[in-house]
This record gives C-alpha cells, sequence and structure tokens, in this order.
C-alpha cells in the first residue's frame, strides 16, 4: 500500500475530535478520492502497524462500528457519543462538519 496515502488518510483520521465520528466515505471524499471509502477502511484496519490514531472514531455512513473492532462503541461511549437503539452511532448529533 501506498504510505503517502495511508498517511494522509491517517492525518484526516488524526484530525476527528473527541466526541465526534466521520465516516469512511466522508475521509474518502476530504482527500478526494470520493469513490474508496473501501480504501479507507483497508488502511485504518492496520493503522496500528503506523502510530496511534484515533480509528474508533470512523464508523460508516448509517453508523455502524465495525464488526472486528469490538472495544470501538465503548471508546465512543466513554467519549460521549451516543448510539440510538439499532446500535448506530447517533449520527446526525456526532457527525464531524
Amino acid at each position: 500500500m501506498d504510505d503517502d496515502l495511508v498517511y494522509e488518510v491517517l492525518s484526516v483520521v488524526e484530525e476527528i475530535p473527541r466526541g465526534r465520528v466521520a465516516s469512511y466515505g466522508q475521509i474518502a471524499a476530504l482527500i478526494g478520492r470520493e469513490k474508496n471509502a473501501r480504501l479507507v477502511g483497508k488502511i485504518l484496519s492496520c493503522a496500528e502497524l503506523y502510530g496511534e490514531y484515533p480509528c474508533h472514531r470512523v464508523v460508516n455512513a448509517a453508523g455502524r462500528t465495525a464488526p472486528c473492532f469490538s472495544e470501538q462503541r465503548e471508546r465512543l461511549e466513554a467519549e460521549g457519543v451516543k448510539f440510538k437503539p439499532n446500535g448506530c452511532v447517533d449520527m446526525k448529533n456526532y457527525r464531524w462538519e
């Protein structure tokens, strides 16, 4: 994977403030790759190889957490992010703009 692209994605993730979330598609759009939300997800799945980043603040467009990231919800709740009854982040109130 292209390290420049990885660091471009991670630099955006680093900007997401505590108590807010962004979607994979939102990050893809911010780096000028609107159709590459899955690529963003792939990069975030191995982000620990590049250092510590707040990847727990990235969810899908519907607010669903990553299926293989069991502590993601706990970390978000610890930052004050609320979830809807269906288990998704309340994107209307917690989406980073």
